[in-house]
């Protein structure tokens, strides 16, 4: 006797039904910023191939160009071929260089994850034992002061623009201390200012968002009887209370590190850091449209990619919540 499923069914299982709409969702969101790319290179006034390669280019050189991207076909023609060439890979050439926009994205890529990723684990390292703490110290309205001057030190740090403090601890740390490089991908000095300038606005909006969630976690029930009964302080703050106090951390952390990814772009130019950021703001100078078009690609899917892990780990760590049921 073989037993059928059907589709309904399989979509009415809370994880198969959270995959398929979190994927789908996906799809549409890849679709509208693939679009928008697309026409980027349209909507923007004048010839594109003309402002890359300047007014005193050949018109018959012009043309060449124009043809070899296409851009004498169709719209709908142009459309289709864009997303024939994603599919296989081909993100086009670049203008200026001649170079593929693949090989440039593929040496320049690595150097934008690292600063993001280590920006976004120095945040965390920072802000979640800092946040635990000032929890723990200001719980009940004990020590108005420190809270006042935690809160206040954490709206000021929040405020400053990513490149704004770049800039002012180039000036302090590198220029006037002597104590890191002021610009450049080195040694692991080099990486110390840009680290911190993209850090450091997120571990103080991180911190004060882990000491909000922790000041309700310790109002619950089950937070009393542990201390009722005696509990150690490590057991009671470490084991029940903060596990329950990050779903909120997690949520904001994600969304920040997709504004870490797209913040790299002022602060590697800061700090002549050789990555996307860096080469999106040349290429814009340069007018070339191509490789403009697989940088925004590259950050847009990324930012996406990592809004999906955060939905997803919030699944796991609490599959009772509505992101699985929504």
């Amino acid at each position: 006797m073989t037993t059928t499923v059907s589709a309904p069914s399989l979509v009415a299982h809370p994880w198969l039904g959270f995959a398929v709409r979190r994927l789908g969702r996906l799809v549409g969101s890849v679709l509208i910023l693939v679009s928008a790319a697309f026409l980027m290179i349209h909507l923007i006034p004048g010839d594109p191939v003309r402002g890359a390669l300047g007014p005193a280019a050949a018109q018959s050189l012009v043309d060449a160009q124009r043809a070899s991207l296409g851009l004498d076909d169709p719209l709908w023609q142009q459309y289709l071929n864009f997303l024939h060439h994603l599919v296989t890979g081909n993100l086009g050439t670049s203008i200026t260089t001649g170079l593929p926009v693949s090989d440039v994205i593929r040496d320049r890529l690595p150097a934008t994850v690292e600063l993001a990723v280590a920006a976004f684990l120095v945040a965390v390292l920072i802000a979640v034992p800092l946040g635990l703490a000032m929890g723990v110290l200001t719980r009940g309205g004990r020590r108005p002061r420190a809270e006042l001057g935690f809160t206040s030190t954490a709206v000021v740090l929040a405020a400053i623009p990513e490149f704004l403090l770049a800039v002012g601890l180039v000036y302090v740390f590198a220029v006037t201390l002597h104590w890191f490089p002021v610009a450049g991908r080195g040694g692991v000095a080099s990486y110390v200012l840009p680290v911190l300038s993209l850090a450091v606005g997120p571990a103080a909006v991180l911190a004060r968002i882990c000491r909000v969630e922790l000041l309700a976690v310790l109002q619950t029930d089950y937070l009393r009887t542990a201390r009722a009964k005696r509990l150690p302080a490590p057991a009671i703050y470490l084991r029940h209370a903060l596990p329950n106090a990050v779903t909120a951390t997690i949520t904001l952390g994600g969304l920040l590190l997709g504004g870490m990814v797209a913040g790299t772009v002022l602060v590697e130019n800061v700090f002549g850091w050789p990555g996307l950021g860096s080469t999106i703001v040349s290429s814009i100078i340069a007018k070339d449209y191509p490789l403009v078009q697989g940088v925004v690609l590259v950050y847009g899917v990324g930012v996406l990619l990592v809004n999906l892990a955060v939905d997803v780990t919030l699944a796991l760590l609490d599959p009772r919540s509505t992101i699985r049921e929504s």
